[in-house]
């Protein structure tokens, strides 16, 4: 009788569909690797999951604060009293995010609405910017004011209230600033660049085609003509014809231009300058106006708040969207 010894990892020949050890190693090993990744993943899918219901329900708590909030909010309550409407305008004039005229005629008229304002003021702090949205935002002012004379619209320029800034506070029946504020520049701009000498250094042609002799004025890569010239400053000098008439239409008898032959030179001045060339009426701050002046120290702010979407992309901006096609992506992998 013959024995044979089997050796550990032979196939048993009663059963052929065993497999040896060392493949039955393997295939345990796979499946508990794969268990504990698909376990992972399925970690990794909730703990996103809570991840975008805590980010919306953020998202609605802070759009429920500016909307279904503004009826409750303390400064509308203070409305039904006696109050200084405050309105504020901020960064470049005619940035494209906001129609800032618009702005400031619902502002306007929602306080004039209120029936308690005893005086509205503009709070102002803005280099400048479009020559014309300030004018359009000049023209608008002044005729909300001859509507409703009862009650005086001041500007209260803080940091800076220059160029379109102080186009549009022009229309104000008095403006008013801190000693160290900057206003004025009374001047119009337009700037680029010449870069026709470094393409002949490089060897650069420019291939441009237009209709009309002067489409393509301004570009950097054209040498400009004398004509061309000519026809920039000529518009540059209209257009700062009109802010000055806006300016003297706005402030009368009120500016010493003949004794400040610079006062429309485009220079700016500090508060204590330009109380003395009549650019500003006197010094203040809206606290102090609201209370000395106006003799209605509650302050009521009637700029409209943002809603979600403005919130969204100032507030947060790109990176909360980012934020947001990540987790979303991380989820749905």
């Amino acid at each position: 009788m013959q024995y044979r010894i089997r050796r550990e990892g032979d196939q048993n020949p009663s059963n052929p569909n065993q497999m040896p050890s060392e493949s039955w190693e393997r295939h345990t090993l796979r499946e508990v690797l794969l268990e504990a990744y698909q376990d992972r993943r399925r970690a990794r899918f909730w703990k996103n999951f809570w991840r975008v219901i805590g980010l919306l329900m953020f998202l609605a708590f802070i759009f429920s604060m500016t909307q279904g909030g503004k009826n409750n909010h303390p400064m509308a309550l203070q409305a039904a009293k006696a109050h200084t409407a405050v309105i504020h305008l901020n960064g470049v004039i005619g940035d494209g995010y906001d129609d800032q005229v618009q702005m400031l005629r619902d502002s306007m008229e929602a306080a004039y609405k209120s029936g308690n304002a005893k005086a509205i003021i503009i709070r102002a702090n803005s280099p400048g910017g479009s020559p014309v949205v300030s004018n359009i935002a000049f023209n608008e002012i002044r005729r909300l004011k001859a509507l409703h004379k009862n009650v005086p619209v001041y500007v209260v320029a803080e940091d800076t209230c220059a160029s379109g800034c102080y186009y549009i506070a022009a229309a104000a029946d008095k403006i008013y600033a801190d000693p160290s504020s900057v206003v004025g520049s009374i001047g119009v701009i337009s700037g680029g660049f010449d870069a026709t000498e470094l393409m002949d250094k490089l060897g650069i042609k420019r291939r441009l085609k237009t209709a009309g002799s002067n489409k393509g004025m301004g570009d950097p890569f054209t040498p400009e003509s004398p004509e061309q010239a000519r026809i920039w400053q000529q518009m540059l000098e209209q257009i700062h014809g009109e802010f000055i008439k806006a300016v003297k239409l706005g402030r009368g008898n009120r500016l010493k231009e003949q004794e400040n032959p610079d006062l429309f030179s485009g220079r700016v001045y500090t508060g204590l300058e330009a109380k003395n060339v009549g650019l500003i009426d006197d010094f203040g701050s809206v606290y102090s106006v609201a209370r000395d002046v106006v003799k209605a120290p509650e302050l009521v702010n009637y700029t409209p708040e943002d809603d979600l979407s403005k919130l969204l992309s100032r507030r947060f901006g790109a990176e909360v969207k980012a934020k947001v096609e990540e987790t979303l992506a991380e989820v749905w992998r």
